[in-house]
């Protein structure tokens, strides 16, 4: 499905995280839409580093892109000479979704390294170029607030303050940049190509594969009352590509605009799988940096990106439903 009057044939295109989760999304949406775009992936393919704790520093994955017949450069956002090997390209979009996107890490300095600076160099790469720039920002950035539109930024972790401060430099740029500069604030996406994320995979397909194994879903306690913004992958794509004609460039938010609880994702998924076992409530170790409540307001994204979320939680489950099971028998 085409989701914008924008035709990307013809068109160099850059995803940075093209491995990962939403990039690897990103690029088979340009590949099966669009047969002459000029898809470049820009990656980090993981390898054994890790944080300090114990989660792997790269979820770029070779299997996300399996069937990709675009151009594939391995490279990190950090380093000089590999940002250099992009010099070479007259890129028209670049979508940004490379990023430390572990809310645990605590390592400040690699943090902002990577999230903000890199960043810097990335949007004067796009001005230099005059290719439009769409860059993932995040939900983390409201952190405790109770309120979640633009300006009630409290974030929690050195993470949501990255993004935070990715938005602030962002916004600078649109001042005087010849270009279309777009924050994409995504709620906490679900869908295909997730299971290279291990252990902050979303919570759908960390349930979902937790039945099929027999297993009784394991959720934190009360979680009837943790409620996030839970939204579809295909509709995170659908922002995306609406970002590429903005109205306005801008930050906006990425959600549906309902919270859900993890108690709804588990009582969906039994529904769907007809599997009637009880569940098992255990302490929430992260709740001292813990986001107990997401919803997006998505009015100024419907405004300017005419962005409409086409996924409620029960139909977006369905959609997935097919990819979890066949991970679940052949992982």
């Amino acid at each position: 499905m085409k989701y914008n009057n924008v035709d990307f044939n013809d068109k160099c295109v850059l995803i940075t995280g093209g491995a990962g989760f939403i990039g690897s999304n990103l690029a088979f949406y340009f590949q099966k839409n669009f047969p002459t775009c000029r898809v470049v992936v820009f990656d980090k393919f993981r390898n054994e580093e890790k944080f300090s704790n114990g989660n792997l520093k790269s979820f770029g994955h070779f299997r996300n892109l399996l069937g990709f017949g675009g151009e594939v450069i391995s490279g990190d956002i950090n380093s000089h000479e590999d940002m250099e090997k992009l010099k070479i390209y007259k890129f028209d979009y670049i979508f940004h979704e490379a990023a430390i996107s572990d809310t645990t890490v605590s390592d400040q300095t690699l943090m902002l390294q990577t999230n903000v600076n890199a960043f810097q160099t990335l949007l004067d790469m796009a001005v230099l170029m005059q290719a439009n720039m769409v860059y993932a920002s995040s939900a983390a950035t409201y952190g405790d607030s109770d309120i979640f539109s633009i300006g009630h930024e409290k974030p929690n972790n050195v993470y949501g303050f990255s993004k935070l401060m990715m938005d602030n430099l962002a916004c600078k740029y649109m001042q005087t940049a010849p270009i279309s500069i777009v924050g994409l604030r995504y709620f906490n996406v679900y869908g295909q190509r997730e299971f290279f994320k291990n252990k902050t995979a979303s919570m759908v397909l960390q349930f979902g594969l937790q039945l099929l194994k027999g297993e009784r879903a394991k959720l934190f306690e009360r979680s009837d009352t943790i409620k996030r913004d839970f939204i579809y992958i295909e509709d995170v794509i659908q922002a995306n590509i609406k970002a590429c004609e903005p109205k306005k460039s801008g930050i906006y938010n990425v959600g549906t605009g309902k919270a859900r609880s993890f108690q709804d994702i588990v009582n969906i998924l039994k529904n769907e799988l007809t599997i009637q076992r009880e569940d098992v409530y255990i302490p929430n170790p992260f709740a001292s940096q813990y986001q107990f409540f997401t919803q997006a307001d998505i009015s100024l994204s419907e405004e300017f990106l005419d962005y409409k979320p086409r996924f409620a939680l029960e139909d977006g489950i369905k959609s997935y439903l097919a990819w979890i099971e066949a991970i679940a028998q052949n992982g």
